[in-house]
């Protein structure tokens, strides 16, 4: 189950901020294909944004095939976005989860990880910054 976040200040309209963040579960296999997502109601309650901005979010995700509305069922994923490099059993995914336990037995905080894990993503993929909002799942 995926526990939306959204950041009022960050000039992301929530509705983006909600598609991104279906996106990156999708990549990293915290949802797959038959997961249902909350209802509009449910989002709101727990986000304090309109029903119909969940709405907004979950049609964009309908145009984009990663999800399918079922009258009166809900919404569900339709297909997956993880690679065999992002899988949970992912040689790399699980060298840098042994990097990010290493990182915080040396105390670094969260807010250091993000700010190194973004300086080395710009030196290796020149042009890009990290995505819009980190996905906290359940």
């Amino acid at each position: 189950m995926v526990v939306f976040r959204i950041e009022r200040r960050g000039g992301l309209p929530a509705y983006l901020q909600i598609v991104a963040q279906v996106e990156q579960a999708l990549r990293m296999g915290a949802l797959e294909e038959g997961d249902k997502l909350p209802t509009a109601a449910q989002v709101a309650a727990s986000t304090k944004v309109n029903p119909n901005t969940t709405l907004k979010a979950y049609r964009e995700l309908e145009r984009s095939g990663l999800v399918e509305v079922r009258q009166g069922s809900g919404t569900f994923i339709t297909r997956s976005l993880v690679t065999p490099q992002t899988a949970p059993e992912s040689p790399l995914r699980t060298r840098l989860g042994e990097w990010m336990g290493e990182a915080h037995a040396q105390g670094l905080t969260a807010l250091e990880v993000t700010t190194l894990f973004d300086a080395v993503l710009g030196e290796n993929y020149p042009g890009t910054t990290a995505g819009p909002a980190h996905v906290p799942v359940d």
